[in-house]
């Protein structure tokens, strides 16, 4: 394995650790938002907060994950310009094995995230059916 291995892997981390900054930026704002809302206390909003803290804590590991694997990377391109091929190796499967625990933790926040915008439709379509407004 030479040095060009991990190098590559290098940006796409890099890319991943911005979406995951954004997908943060944004739950923050909504919970901002939520906290702000005249209706915080309605029942739909209510219903969203066990989401939302299990939101926030996949996000703080998932970044967590992403930048060790960041690091591990970074590591394993140094070993293996300083010709240790072996801790080279075993960085860059560290770095893998990170890199892959950070996106099963963005699936799973994915489908939380997309469970509470079915709950919100679900809510919609009652109030269109009732014909009052929420």
């Amino acid at each position: 394995m030479d040095l060009t291995t991990p190098a590559l892997l290098f940006p796409a981390i890099s890319l991943l650790l911005l979406a995951y900054t954004n997908r943060f930026l944004t739950l923050a704002q909504v919970i901002r938002q939520l906290n702000t809302s005249p209706n915080r206390g309605a029942a739909l909003v209510q219903c969203q907060l066990p989401g939302l803290k299990r939101r926030i804590m996949l996000t703080k590991y998932m970044q967590g994950f992403g930048v060790l694997s960041f690091l591990l990377c970074a590591l394993s391109m140094f070993a293996l310009f300083v010709e240790a091929e072996l801790p080279g190796k075993l960085l860059f499967g560290a770095s893998i094995l990170a890199l892959t625990l950070s996106l099963i933790l963005s699936l799973i926040e994915v489908l939380i995230s997309t469970e509470a915008l079915a709950l919100v439709v679900s809510d919609l379509e009652a109030a269109r059916e009732t014909g009052s407004p929420r």
